[in-house]
């Protein structure tokens, strides 16, 4: 990875990016009223041949690693158990983020195939899960999807998350009529006793996606069951916590400010989705933040033809931005050595 990123830092552009969020469908069997993602819903999905067969331009590409994700419910498409055979028959490192609900019907692949796998779940309990998570089907899938961790769990080759967003709702008066924040303890208990690998919380952002701030009232209890949690971690599991917390816990301006003027990121890691191929999922389904479209095209014609400058950070992504500190430190390796390769070799930036 490390000579891509001194390309990337000198202002190079690489043949390949080196991962790829990859939408499969925008279609999910969920209802989520804050999904930031419904804007972008139920706008189509990859034919089965574009689909397999882009996992096969991949497949023969320098592409690394690939996160399945969505947009939609990445497991909806009935060709991904294809996709994820190809891309790891050629050795590309497979991510997936998912809301779980048909873990059961890709269990083998899930299990053997997958470097890790996040289930977006955001509760402890079927009431909390069906408020927030509601299903379209007549029965709560919270137990099935609880189930179905278990089992990967018990079989897996790569790493099981539990991913934890805090919610709240208000009415029209601001009174808290909803929320997911008593759950967070309960949630990790749970988290560790299915055999997860780590624990996620993550703070609910608006529809541009920047960060709320709140009140102690409501963040310090969070803090307090986080704490509790800590007795919890050992050599097998992990807690972590999104940089967006971590801004709203601290009071942080929403607005973070950037110095740079292109994404070095972009560079290194791209979304593609069946409406187009976009920047980063921040500017999923924004016309500016398009690169390309692979409808007509190849996934290397696309790239070739692709222009990461149209977003300028300074001006596009004034939200916290989960790639800045990785773009600062690659804009500081055109004035300093870089730093000695890890050992820990990670594809997925």
């Amino acid at each position: 990875m490390l000579p891509a990123v001194r390309e990337v830092a000198q202002g190079r552009r690489l043949r390949w990016p080196l991962v790829v969020d990859l939408d499969p469908t925008t279609l999910c069997d969920l209802a989520c009223p804050e999904c930031i993602s419904s804007g972008v819903l139920n706008q189509g999905q990859f034919s089965r041949d574009r689909i397999t067969g882009l996992a096969h331009e991949l497949a023969g590409s320098g592409v690394r690693a690939v996160i399945l994700i969505g947009g939609g419910e990445p497991l909806m498409h009935r060709s991904i158990g294809t996709v994820i055979e190809v891309l790891h028959g050629a050795g590309i490192r497979i991510g997936l983020v998912t809301n779980g609900t048909l873990i059961g019907r890709y269990l083998d692949e899930l299990a053997s195939m997958l470097s890790w796998v996040r289930v977006s779940l955001d509760a402890a309990t079927p009431g909390t899960y069906d408020v927030f998570r509601p299903s379209r089907r007549k029965s709560s899938v919270f137990p099935q999807i609880i189930a179905d961790m278990r089992r990967l769990a018990e079989r897996k080759a790569g790493r099981l998350g539990y991913s934890f967003l805090l919610m709240q709702r208000f009415d029209g008066e601001g009174r808290l009529t909803a929320t997911n924040y008593p759950e967070v303890q309960q949630a990790g208990e749970l988290a560790k006793d299915i055999g997860c690998d780590y624990f996620e919380l993550k703070a609910m952002l608006d529809a541009d996606h920047f960060t709320v701030n709140q009140a102690a009232e409501h963040t310090e209890p969070v803090e307090e069951q986080w704490s509790r949690l800590r007795k919890l971690e050992d050599e097998s599991f992990r807690l972590l916590r999104s940089s967006n917390w971590l801004a709203v816990r601290s009071g942080s301006d929403p607005v973070q400010k950037k110095e740079y003027a292109a994404c070095p990121v972009a560079e290194l890691r791209t979304t593609v989705t069946p409406t187009g191929v976009y920047i980063c999922p921040y500017h999923r389904g924004h016309e500016k933040g398009k690169l390309g479209d692979i409808a007509e095209m190849s996934f290397e014609e696309m790239w070739a033809r692709a222009d990461t400058t149209t977003i300028d950070p300074r001006e596009d992504c004034r939200f916290h931005c989960a790639r800045h500190p990785v773009n600062v430190e690659i804009g500081g390796l055109r004035h300093r050595e870089p730093p000695e390769p890890a050992d820990d070799f990670d594809p997925f930036i």
